[in-house]
């Protein structure tokens, strides 16, 4: 089952209602809704993450260790919008730190691959005046950043129709700058999508919207993504403030703090491949 338009001019299904339906077999269908901005057929990174990452959170809460402080993604092969599936195991849990790893299945091969650690939480209090406290906020706040508009918005559905943005500084898609970003629409069709997912389907938008290079003459593909976080991220809306790196020989590095509306929540990093376009 695959809730995705063909792309070869037939009619397309109606706008869906999230990026995933889970099915009774375990798998997912994908819809429209993944979509990202490389190629009309393949996915954009951070719903496919932030579906795996969901599992992992599920498996980690089941040993009561209720905080993914590192999920760190490799991106295999691109993600098609398609039925994909995705498997998890624990390589190691102990009484208060888990260790995870997971792969996402799509057409009988393996397209990326997960580790994660998971912690557990207990109530500690901290000395106020730590070196680097209180945790910085966001550059501007929610009801100051007005509304982003989105680079690689098309009349094709996509994660631009997935996801909303405000510019909390620099401008978005021009250099380093800070996005915030919300979900419009559950990642899976009638859950209630948690902060790290909000977190995973936001940070991976880091190289997009700190870009240097000009999309239409470059690309800048992340083959990684990895997301460390010292709390668990709280509301509907989540701050990537990043800012692009570029070595001489084809390589970069997009590192991007994450915030939500109460401060600081974590860093995330990407290697980026950088080609030209054909």
């Amino acid at each position: 089952m695959v809730l995705a338009s063909s792309g070869d001019g037939r009619e397309s299904a109606p706008p869906a209602a999230s990026a995933y339906v889970a099915l009774a077999s375990g798998a997912y269908a994908s819809t429209d809704l993944t979509r990202g901005p490389w190629h009309p057929q393949h996915q954009h990174g951070g719903q496919p993450i932030a579906l795996v990452a969901r599992c992992i959170e599920r498996a980690a809460a089941g040993l009561e260790l209720t905080h993914v402080a590192r999920l760190t993604a490799n991106l295999l092969r691109p993600v098609p919008i398609a039925e994909i599936e995705v498997e998890v195991r624990t390589d190691y849990a102990g009484r208060n730190v888990a260790h995870f790893s997971a792969q996402l299945n799509a057409g009988g091969k393996e397209v990326a691959r997960f580790t994660a650690v998971a912690h557990r939480e207990a109530g500690l209090d901290i000395p106020a005046d730590l070196p680097g406290h209180p945790l910085p906020h966001a550059p501007r706040s929610l009801e100051q950043s007005p509304v982003a508009p989105f680079l690689f918005a098309s009349k094709t559905t996509g994660y631009h129709d997935l996801i909303e943005g405000r510019v909390a500084t620099g401008i978005a898609f021009r250099g380093p700058s800070a996005v915030w970003f919300r979900l419009r629409h559950p990642l899976v069709a009638g859950e209630a999508p948690g902060g790290l997912v909000r977190v995973a389907v936001a940070a991976d938008s880091g190289n997009g919207i700190s870009a240097i290079l000009d999309f239409h003459r470059y690309m800048f593909v992340n083959s990684d993504l990895t997301i460390n976080l010292l709390r668990k991220a709280r509301g509907e809306w989540i701050c990537i403030d990043a800012r692009t790196l570029l070595g001489p020989d084809g390589g970069g590095l997009s590192e991007a703090r994450i915030f939500d509306t109460g401060g600081l929540v974590g860093r995330s990093t990407q290697s980026l491949a950088i080609r030209l376009r054909d």
